[in-house]
Order: C-alpha cells, then sequence, then structure tokens
C-alpha cells in the first residue's frame, strides 16, 4: 500500500503547506503541566513567550488552559477559557501565526476561535464533547483527533505501571481507532483537509508500546491524513535513556523526533523548538484564504 500524500492541512483561515515539518511549540498556561507548569500563568509573559516561540521557528502556537499529564485534575471550561482567551487574544494582536487550542471542551475551543484560534487539537477527539466536531463543521477549524487509552486522572507516567496497558498490536489498535473518530467527525460535517491524527504517545502507554508507534509511524502516515507527532520529553523518553528531569530530555526528544521524520510524520509538537529547527530547512509556507 502506498504511503498518501498530504501536502496542506486546512485551518480555518489559514492553509498550512506541510512539505516541510511543522514545528507546533507548547504554551501552557497551567499551573501544573509536567514540564512548565506555572512558568506562563501570567499572561503578559505567556504572549511574550508564543512571539518568541514563534522568532525560534515554530509554524504554529498550542495554547492549554488545562494539563493533560497523568495524575491531572480536570479544569472546568470557565477557568480554561480565563486562562487562554487573554493569551490567544494577545498572540493575535501582535502575530500572524496559526494557534491552536488545546481542550477536549467545545466551550473552551468556541471562546479560542473567537480570540483567534486557527485549530482545535482534542486529546480527546470528540469522545468527551461530540459537539467539538459540530464547531469544527462551522469554522472550518482544523482538527487534531488523538488517541488515548486512559483519561490523565486515571493514568500514570509510562513507567510506572504496575501492570501494563494490554494490546497485540497497539500500532494496528491505534490506527484503527483513529479511523473511526474519523468516521464520526466526517458524519458531523468536518472535512478531511482539516484533520490530523495523532497517535496519543504516552496517554495509556507503556514504554514498549510508545517506542513501537515511534518506530512505526508510517503506518500512520499511510492513512493519508497529517500525522502529529507529541514525544518531546514524555515520560517514555526519560525512561529509557535515563533523564529524570522533563527539561534535559530535549535532545532525546530531537532524535525520537528525527526518527519519526524519516517515516515522513508531518507535525512536531515540541517544548524546545530552536533545537527541533534542525527538522527543517525553513517555515511552513502558510496561505490566508
Amino acid at each position: 500500500m502506498p504511503i498518501a500524500s498530504t501536502k496542506n492541512w486546512v485551518c480555518k483561515d489559514v492553509t498550512i503547506d506541510l512539505f516541510q515539518p511543522l514545528l507546533v511549540g507548547i504554551l501552557n498556561v497551567t499551573p501544573d503541566s509536567f514540564s512548565d507548569g506555572g512558568k506562563f500563568v501570567v499572561t503578559e509573559r505567556a504572549v511574550e513567550y508564543a512571539l518568541q516561540l514563534a522568532s525560534d521557528g515554530a509554524g504554529m502556537i498550542d495554547v492549554g488552559g488545562e494539563s493533560t499529564r497523568p495524575g491531572a485534575t480536570r479544569i472546568c471550561a470557565d477557568e480554561q477559557i480565563s486562562r487562554v482567551a487573554p493569551v490567544i487574544e494577545g498572540v493575535r494582536q501582535r502575530s500572524d501565526v496559526p494557534i491552536s487550542i488545546d481542550t477536549t471542551l467545545a466551550e473552551v475551543a468556541r471562546a479560542a476561535i473567537s480570540a483567534g484560534a486557527n485549530v482545535i487539537n482534542d486529546v480527546a477527539s470528540g469522545t468527551e464533547d461530540e459537539e467539538i466536531f459540530t464547531l469544527a463543521s462551522e469554522t472550518g477549524a482544523g482538527l487534531v483527533l488523538m488517541h488515548r487509552c486512559l483519561p490523565p486522572e486515571n493514568d500514570v507516567y509510562s513507567h510506572e505501571y504496575s501492570e501494563e496497558p494490554k494490546s497485540d498490536n497497539i500500532v494496528a489498535d491505534v490506527c484503527s481507532w483513529l479511523l473511526s473518530r474519523v468516521q464520526v467527525a466526517r458524519s458531523n460535517g468536518v472535512q478531511p483537509e482539516q484533520i490530523a491524527l495523532d497517535p496519543g504517545l504516552g496517554f495509556g502507554k507503556s514504554v514498549e508500546q510508545n517506542w513501537q508507534i515511534v518506530h512505526q509511524t508510517e503506518q500512520f502516515v499511510r492513512l493519508g491524513f497529517p500525522v502529529y507527532m507529541g514525544a518531546s520529553r514524555k515520560s517514555f523518553i526519560g525512561a529509557t535513556y535515563n533523564i529524570d528531569d522533563p527539561e534535559a530530555r530535549d535532545e532525546a526528544s530531537l532524535e525520537v523526533a528525527k526518527r519519526m521524520a524519516l517515516q515522513s510524520a508531518h507535525i512536531f509538537r515540541v517544548h524546545n523548538v530552536k533545537m527541533h529547527g534542525e527538522l527543517i530547512q525553513s517555515p511552513p509556507h502558510k496561505s490566508h484564504t
């Protein structure tokens, strides 16, 4: 089966050319994210950091108001909106860099899009709030559908399972599940060119299962949608290379990203954008529609 050719990702009023890998800079405006929690809870500092990420080479900024780390406490829609909307508005006033909102709730996504976001990054793929699909259809926003085995409040880090998650073939299982969510999205009016697929590194998977996904990235590319990978500073990298401090995992994260890029993954959600800039030779091309 030939690998599908995926050239463009339609994200509301912006179409992103994926001929070169797209780096998505992570901006967590949360007090409790696993790597940078608490650093950017002040709006002005978060906006400045987003602009720095763009200057470092990020072709998109992913803004999240609720931590998805294992064991995280869930945050209501109003609190998420109060965290993310001012930041998105502030970035949009000063830059045309595409912005994604990391949330599982349509109410939050709608507020973020109104503030200037272009993409909904839903780690629950509409299983927590199916209105996400209606919103994406209505607005034309890009939509990232991610696979997870467990929600954050029920999960642990990949090396801490007392009994490892069971799967005869994690790659096949994830591919099948993601395609089932694509079908639901399509039935709700979302167009194929809006959709990107994230296998969900971490999120209920063992260290070995995460590496199977990394080594078989090409299988996700074959599904015919942009492949969105989030390996940066994850616990499976720390466990493999014996690096406890998440911020010290950047070089190892880059090596993992290179393995996936060689298999034609398209989009990389990363903390250290400048280091990951080695993956790209030029910024991604954006055309406004």
